[in-house]
């Protein structure tokens, strides 16, 4: 796809519907903006001001002691008591609720965490919108995708201090911006087949969160075609809350030019 086969009109109609879907999705009651808290757990019991129960963490899971009057349900299920969850891999999380919350039990880094998400934060119930350039369809980039002979594990820091992922990088994409070649690596997207990119540029800590956008690309065809469209570059939710455990980008995915285009800084960034 070249810039002179997009139709405008259409171009504008999918883009703010896009934006509409992706807004509402990051309003949503339990999204990102209603987490109030991330607890580390330790083997030591700890009570949170946000969360019925005592929690502490063990090689073979996660466990909650509910006091008399506290309860969480899981799978549907009321729970009292002692409760122990199953084993959670890596980046994978389990939900329980309670009342209106619900309580976030993930693994990051290594590490077990707690994180209630309440509908009622404020940052949540104050949330209006992502201020965004205007949608340019000289952002929508044809690129071209190359498979690693073997996905590589790639390791990154977070944005929170010492702490750090790592991600199979299946493949990486070449494009050209103003007759620069440039490069950057991919992680698995959201959707069979798809690439997700972490990235920075010139705009990043200027008009855009510095730490890290991100790309959904979808599947590359059997030649390895792609199209980045770059009106559709996001921020991760630790532009947003402190309470994330955002990556950041691999070390090579810092582009030297300046992607106006996509979200920017949030109004609710406190640097």
């Amino acid at each position: 796809m070249t810039v002179q086969d997009i139709d405008q009109s259409t171009f504008e109609r999918d883009w703010s519907g896009w934006r509409r879907q992706h807004e509402a999705q990051l309003a949503s009651p339990h999204g990102f903006l209603a987490i109030t808290s991330i607890n580390w757990l330790s083997g030591e019991p700890q009570r949170f001001g946000d969360a019925p129960g005592s929690w502490h963490a063990a090689p073979d899971g996660v466990t909650v002691d509910l006091a008399e009057g506290e309860e969480l349900s899981v799978d549907g299920q009321p729970i009292c008591g002692r409760y122990s969850f199953r084993p959670i891999p890596e980046r994978g999380s389990i939900y329980a609720t309670a009342g209106d919350a619900v309580i976030e039990i993930a693994r990051r880094g290594g590490f077990d965490i707690v994180r209630p998400r309440h509908p009622g934060h404020p940052l949540r119930a104050n949330f209006a919108s992502v201020p965004v350039y205007d949608p340019d369809s000289r952002w929508v980039i044809p690129a071209r995708y190359t498979a690693f002979a073997e996905p590589q594990p790639t390791t990154v820091g977070a944005v929170v201090e010492g702490l750090q992922h790592v991600y199979d990088a299946p493949g990486y994409v070449e494009f050209e911006i103003d007759g620069q070649p440039l490069r950057l690596t991919a992680f698995n997207g959201y959707e069979p087949g798809g690439l997700n990119i972490l990235f920075t540029d010139a705009t990043s800590g200027v008009t855009t969160y510095p730490a890290s956008r991100a790309l959904q690309v979808s599947a590359p065809d059997a030649a390895g075609a792609v199209t980045l469209d770059f009106n559709r570059a996001v921020n991760l939710p630790c532009a947003f809350t402190p309470f994330a455990t955002c990556p950041l980008p691999p070390a090579d995915n810092k582009l030297p030019v300046a992607v106006e285009a996509g979200e920017k800084l949030p109004r609710e960034y406190a640097g």
